[in-house]
């Protein structure tokens, strides 16, 4: 886990790029906001960017930059990310998330996610409690490797903290980390699993606890658990949202979860950190906690981040950043 924290007159020089990208855009644009940050990351402060840079270059699994600028007459928490969106609530701390993901790499969003939007407001919602998605508070959210299902998936998942009262942690499990048993590890690296959208994805309802336990197996995408080099492999999990396609894989999804939640770290971000968490080399997730809805609960700004834009352009029919699921 590596981490920045900023000086006082690094978050002033970020906060002025932030006063020149929304005076630039006064009906706020988010997508417009994106192209902004992307030409302004460039006068970041030198040892963020060197920072972000190194964290690219080295493959850091959860990076963290602390003291992003929060600003002091931030609205209340919406109750929801629907509420968020309408309003334009936390847009320059959406600007602060952008500056830093354009630096590490290039942001992009689901059409079938919260409308299309590139930056998301994760926060609790009314009658979302024991949801499978972020939008859920009683109910833990299982570690997971962020839409497990899609061979575009982020390479990075940005998580800046508007604000976290209760100090409610964000869970992260490092593969580097794990001694996992060779002949699970030979299951793990067999095409033998079937991935799935997650309920976040509107008009999808593929959890893996649904109609028996197996998901539909017409829908998703089969491929393994682990893939790429022999040592620090890269990984792709989400036990909510993905099946075996026998019982062996199916009792290695079970086993590689207690092996995953027995290695997990526990962080609870701040108000102005911002954490990467690199989305092939770590699965995260979040503790319970009780959502008030009096306009402090937690709230969080998420923006995925790909390491080449042109993955993205290549599996669709234009060059859009926001990506059909």
């Amino acid at each position: 886990m590596h981490k920045l924290v900023l000086t006082a007159e690094e978050r002033e020089s970020i906060d002025a790029l932030i006063d020149d990208i929304v005076a630039a855009d006064e009906n706020w644009d988010p997508m417009a906001a994106m192209e902004h940050a992307a030409e302004a990351a460039p006068s970041l402060p030198r040892r963020l960017r060197a920072f972000l840079a190194q964290a690219r270059a080295a493959e850091s699994d959860v990076t963290i930059v602390s003291g992003l600028p929060i600003h002091p007459g931030l609205p209340p928490t919406p109750g929801g990310w629907d509420l968020a969106a309408k309003s334009g609530a936390g847009h320059r701390e959406e600007v602060a998330l952008l500056l830093c993901g354009t630096a590490l790499g290039d942001p992009f969003g689901w059409e079938s996610q919260q409308d299309g939007r590139m930056v998301h407001d994760v926060c609790p919602a009314p009658g979302m409690e024991a949801s499978l998605t972020s939008a859920s508070s009683a109910k833990t959210l299982s570690l997971h490797t962020e839409d497990v299902f899609h061979p575009c998936r982020a390479d990075y998942v940005s998580l800046l903290c508007l604000r976290n009262p209760d100090a409610v942690g964000t869970t992260v499990t490092r593969v580097g980390s794990l001694d996992i048993p060779a002949p699970l590890r030979d299951t793990l690296r067999e095409s033998r699993f079937r991935f799935y959208p997650d309920d976040s994805h509107t008009g999808t309802s593929h959890s893996a606890g649904a109609a028996g336990g197996a998901g539909n197996p017409s829908d998703g995408t089969t491929g393994p658990v682990l893939f790429g080099p022999e040592r620090a492999p890269y990984l792709r999990f989400d036990i909510d949202f993905m099946s075996g396609e026998d019982a062996t894989a199916a009792d290695a999804i079970t086993a590689t979860q207690e092996i995953l939640s027995n290695a997990a770290d526990r962080v609870a971000l701040e108000p102005g950190d911002a954490v990467f968490i690199d989305n092939y080399q770590v699965v995260h997730g979040r503790e319970p906690f009780a959502a008030r809805y009096d306009g402090k609960d937690r709230w969080l700004k998420r923006l995925n981040i790909s390491r080449d834009i042109r993955r993205l352009y290549a599996g669709g029919t234009n060059r859009s950043r926001i990506v059909p699921a």
